[in-house]
């Protein structure tokens, strides 16, 4: 049984079931990633920025004989945002290859088509089932990058620290737990428009604006997800000549996720990089004891950040890849299939 559901109004029974299935799946295919936990996952689903929609199914198994509902073990959502629809797709491992799938596909792709969208896109981690999944609908590989992760318990942190004071004559480095100060914004998004690298994939866009910057901050506040910021500040400017992003989340705390590592153009070549990424993982230890490990995406194009997280001690895990699809296409082939 396949409906829309909305998790702002869902009960504690269905976001319970909903964890044990994404849990499931993660056991499955990704089995050294830690366990997601209910703290704000509610909020996680639901929260969005503002001008993006998100839209959710779920599949239950038939109601019990005493009249209990059936489990969740499947979701799908479609978040709407700028000209694509990006989705996110869960199937228990205990109902794959059932077709369970694609009809939660079609049903997002439809809405999706329906509400005007041209395309569709789904970020799939490479080496599970979900990459064949996906190519057999007709999705196409547009970007690969690769998962990098680094465990706490390796880290040579007498070396992190001679790295985090090697930046050159003229700068300072800041740790800004919660985000940055209001009066940095500017010269933060100034930053990332100057550095913006236009092969980055299109499912996870940086803010280069200074109120997405805020509304981007609010919102990963509101979902539960916690964001830390190291910037290094050109002292006789007061500009922000480099930054790294890191945010740890309350539904897997234990792992935290990193976001972009920038540094300016007329910047370069002082060791900011090194130093600020270095300056991030030593502050971090004591802001958040329950850490373990940080993840970290680059395309491998991106070889002077490669050669800085090997230097702290990032280990390649996996491949993580984009696909899309004309959504028109899509649809017509799913319907075709569903004959």
């Amino acid at each position: 049984m396949v409906r829309e559901w909305d998790p702002r109004t869902a009960s504690s029974a269905e976001m319970a079931s909903l964890l044990a299935t994404l849990n499931a799946v993660l056991a499955a295919d990704l089995p050294d990633d830690p366990p997601w936990r209910e703290t704000a996952l509610r909020e996680y689903l639901s929260e969005v920025m503002p001008g993006e929609r998100r839209i959710s199914w779920v599949a239950r198994t038939e109601p019990a004989a005493d009249g209990t509902p059936g489990a969740i073990v499947g979701h799908v959502h479609v978040l709407l945002l700028g000209d694509i629809g990006v989705l996110e797709v869960l199937v228990h491992p205990s109902v794959r290859r059932t077709g369970l799938g694609r009809d939660l596909v079609r049903l997002a792709a439809r809405r999706t088509y329906q509400e005007g969208f041209r395309s569709v896109g789904v970020e799939v981690v490479g080496g599970t089932p979900a990459m064949a999944f996906f190519e057999a609908l007709g999705f196409g590989q547009d970007y690969v990058e690769t998962r990098s992760v680094l465990r706490l318990g390796t880290v040579d942190w007498a070396a992190l620290e001679a790295m985090a004071t090697g930046i050159g004559t003229g700068y300072r480095i800041e740790f800004c737990p919660g985000g940055p100060p209001d009066e940095l914004i500017e010269s933060y998004a100034r930053a990332k428009a100057e550095s913006r690298d236009v092969e980055d994939g299109d499912l996870r866009p940086s803010s280069y604006d200074p109120q997405r910057l805020r509304d981007s901050l609010d919102c990963l506040h509101r979902r539960g997800m916690k964001p830390y910021v190291v910037f290094a500040i050109h002292e006789r400017t007061g500009e922000v000549a480099g930054l790294t992003e890191v945010v740890v989340p309350a539904q897997h705390p234990t792992r935290a996720d990193q976001y972009d590592t920038i540094v300016v153009p007329d910047h370069r070549g002082h060791g900011i990089d090194r130093a600020i990424k270095a300056r991030m993982l030593l502050d971090l230890r004591a802001a958040e004891p329950e850490l373990t490990e940080v993840q970290t995406w680059n395309a491998q194009a991106n070889e002077a950040m490669l050669a800085v997280n090997a230097e702290l001690g990032y280990r390649p895990d996996r491949q993580w890849c984009e696909y899309g699809a004309d959504v028109a296409e899509l649809v017509h082939r799913l319907d075709a299939l569903a004959r």
